[in-house]
């Protein structure tokens, strides 16, 4: 799983982990740190600082499993769109009636997507 992945578990999840874990995740794919560097930063070795990366990679993982939020939120978002793809069609149609609704279908949507 790549970084973007992990850091948006980490939008989903990371309030459900423990300080250090955080602090590691945190050091790691937002600041961009080297294990090394996280490890003489928290007064741990190298070692320490991928066990706990690795766990809690492994736990925002599993959390996805269990939950499944950014998965659902994916789905959502992808039906948005084909709403939003759908309403424009329907504002070509001649008829105002259509057009309107087509207006309210979009403004709905836009809300949801936002």
């Amino acid at each position: 799983m790549d970084a973007l992945e992990m850091a948006l578990l980490y939008d989903y999840y990371g309030g459900m982990l423990t300080k250090k874990q955080k602090q590691c995740f945190d050091m790691r794919y937002n600041q961009d740190l080297s294990l090394g560097e996280i490890g003489e930063s928290l007064g741990v070795s190298r070692q320490a600082v991928n066990d706990n990366l690795t766990r809690t990679e492994a736990l925002l993982r599993r959390m996805e499993e269990n939950i499944g939020y950014v998965a659902r939120d994916r789905q959502v978002r992808r039906a948005v769109e084909e709403i939003l793809d759908a309403a424009q069609g329907l504002q070509g149609s001649g008829d105002p009636a259509v057009q309107a609704l087509s207006r309210r279908i979009q403004a709905a949507a836009q809300a949801l997507k936002e």
